[in-house]
């Protein structure tokens, strides 16, 4: 059976591919690769990576029974009270929107989250929580 001269040549490209591997690798053997203590870091009391090894003097005892492995617990606090002016409102539907007069950014409030008499123009405080579609009022006061 004949070897097509491209066979031939592809045989060739192949085997200097590998001769060169080779010489890549006898070279890296050759200078000297970096010994495995080279390639130890450390880190120090303040976890910073170092070269150089801890001292063992300075070395701190440390009672197990003083890690805490918990969550801590979570810390009530008071959900913040904004202020602003009923913007729009349909009583026939039972929502309307509160603008915000700190950062003038409208909120979404339903009836049962405010007043009974609540009407247009009142001024209001009221705290958010997190709706469907975003941000709603409630807790809606109406300001005398």
């Amino acid at each position: 059976m004949a070897i097509s001269f491209n066979k031939k040549e592809l045989e060739k490209k192949k085997q200097s591919k590998k001769q060169e591997k080779l010489k890549r690798k006898e070279m890296r053997k050759a200078s000297g690769s970096a010994s495995f203590e080279d390639m130890i870091a450390y880190v120090d009391e303040n976890g910073m990576i170092t070269s150089t090894p801890p001292d063992p003097n300075k070395r701190k005892e440390i009672d197990a029974e003083d890690i805490d492995i918990t969550v801590p617990k979570r810390e009530y606090v008071e959900p913040p009270i904004f202020n602003g002016r009923v913007e729009h409102f349909k009583s026939d539907k039972g929502y309307g929107f509160i603008k915000d007069l700190g950062s003038t950014e409208k909120y979404f409030f339903h009836i049962n989250n405010a007043p009974q008499s609540i009407r247009e123009g009142d001024k209001v405080t009221f705290e958010l929580e997190r709706g469907k579609k975003g941000l709603n009022a409630v807790n809606v006061s109406i300001i005398e």
